[in-house]
């Protein structure tokens, strides 16, 4: 019988000892699973980590994996329905037939987050989620809680999803200590259990369908960063989403952000100036210096969150005045000959892509666009009336150039590039003095790069080829 999560955390947070030498098994040796089982390894346990694919020569990530670790790789073999549970890759499918036939032989599967936070005693969990802008808001939280935390023995942590896995810091946090987390729908669905001291769902707009296996049910792994919390918590929302939330059911305080002022909303924009209404205070602030409406509502839930956690004003304003961003979202990267350059390679889909060009849009059709990657399954249409008029030429590449061509060859000059190098070149060629060459490719990055930070590290790479 499959044992109860909350039950199962209880045993390993207060008696440790009965879970020595435990069998934890691992599926994939992708980074929040190497340190998943280094993680298990200190805790007593006895840890196989299995992985599908062969791994190149002298991985890096392999290296850093405690040799306690019993490790298969090239497939999964029958010792992987001898273990007492397992904790699965995020990006593992749950239709996949490892999963399916762990789950017939009742071996529960739980998430690295859930595992690494059993560990965890006594500090504040700020956990993000949403389809845009998680990484901007944990990582400007973070710097939020430095600032809170500059005479204080506390600390701060940035993790999750932005590519620093729970687990890596587990045996570090203290006490008294704030954790600043992003969490994806994958983490989300793949989760028993989360109960963060302060939520916030950023936005909800249709992202990683095929995944999930529809809208509805990713909104309903995305609602699972706010159920099981209770009357102490708090939970950040975007009004325009309320309707989305509607059968979901949360016992948390409700916070809710809008760029407009609306009855009831907790967090607004009036003459440039970020307003809070709590029912104790009201507080002003000036916004961060990043571009866009987008990063206005990032700054929002990233100030409502922190004064949920009791942060000082003052320290929130320090820390927007402070901040300049995240790498690979709307990041400047040079100006050449008049031409701007901008990094923007962590729009995936197609709502940051409208960010992006909303962010720099100018009264003329300045911006020459990099499109494109691997497909996931949505169509680029909606993108017709911000390319009409803020865009001047598309270039494409990756698995979705065709998709892509077919679709706006008719709104504007569609070139085919195929690769980042030419498609960088091929814009400096075509643009003019004031133009804008934005990536931001409304697609996942697998088909060329390993991540969109690889993506985005070719761009910069590509940009910095180019000669006045």
């Amino acid at each position: 019988m499959e044992m109860d999560w909350v039950e199962y955390r209880i045993n390993i947070m207060f008696k440790p000892i009965e879970f020595k030498n435990k069998k934890a098994l691992i599926i994939g040796a992708g980074k929040s699973g190497i340190c998943c089982a280094n993680l298990l390894i200190s805790k007593g346990f006895d840890v196989l980590l299995t992985e599908q694919k062969k791994p190149r020569k002298n991985s890096e990530l392999l290296k850093k994996l405690n040799k306690k670790v019993k490790i298969e790789t090239g497939g999964h073999s029958k010792n992987i329905f001898s273990r007492d549970f397992a904790v699965k890759s995020p990006g593992i499918p749950n239709s996949s037939a490892v999963i399916k036939n762990l789950k017939k032989k009742s071996v529960p599967i739980f998430s690295e987050i859930e595992i690494a936070l059993a560990f965890i005693k006594n500090a504040k969990i700020f956990a993000v989620t949403g389809t845009n802008g998680k990484t901007t808001t944990v990582t400007l939280l973070n710097e939020i809680f430095k600032e809170e935390f500059k005479k204080s023995a506390r600390s701060t942590w940035a993790c999750g999803n932005m590519g620093r896995p729970v687990s890596l810091i587990a045996n570090k946090v203290r006490a008294g200590d704030f954790l600043a987390m992003e969490i994806s729908s994958y983490q989300l669905e793949d989760s028993s259990y989360i109960k963060p001291n302060v939520s916030c769902a950023l936005n909800i707009t249709p992202d990683h369908i095929a995944h999930h296996g529809g809208f509805k049910k990713y909104i309903r792994a995305k609602t699972k960063i706010f159920k099981f919390q209770d009357k102490n918590d708090f939970c950040v929302l975007n009004r325009a989403d309320k309707d989305k939330f509607a059968e979901s059911k949360t016992f948390s305080k409700k916070l809710f952000f809008s760029l407009a002022r609306k009855p009831k909303i907790n967090a607004y924009l009036k003459n440039k100036t970020i307003h809070l209404n709590f029912e104790t205070e009201k507080i002003k602030l000036k916004p961060s210096k990043l571009y866009g409406l987008h990063n206005i509502e990032n700054s929002m839930t990233a100030a409502l969150m922190a004064v949920a956690g009791g942060v000082k004003a003052r320290n929130i304003q320090k820390a927007f005045d402070n901040f300049k961003g995240v790498k690979h979202r709307i990041q400047p990267i040079k100006a050449l000959k008049g031409i701007k350059f901008i990094n923007d390679s962590k729009a995936t889909n197609i709502n940051s892509v409208m960010a992006a060009l909303r962010a720099l849009a100018e009264p003329d059709k300045n911006i020459l666009l990099i499109l494109g990657g691997k497909d996931k399954g949505s169509s680029y249409k909606p993108l017709a009336p911000l390319i009409r008029k803020h865009v001047k030429g598309i270039l494409t590449i990756g698995e979705a150039a065709r998709k892509i061509e077919k679709e706006f060859k008719s709104l504007t000059a569609v070139i085919s590039a195929k690769t980042m190098n030419t498609a960088v070149k091929t814009a400096f060629k075509k643009a003019k003095k004031n133009d804008i060459v934005l990536l931001s490719p409304a697609c996942a990055s697998f088909d060329q790069f390993k991540n969109f930070e690889d993506r985005g590290d070719a761009f910069i790479k590509a940009v910095k080829k180019l000669r006045q």
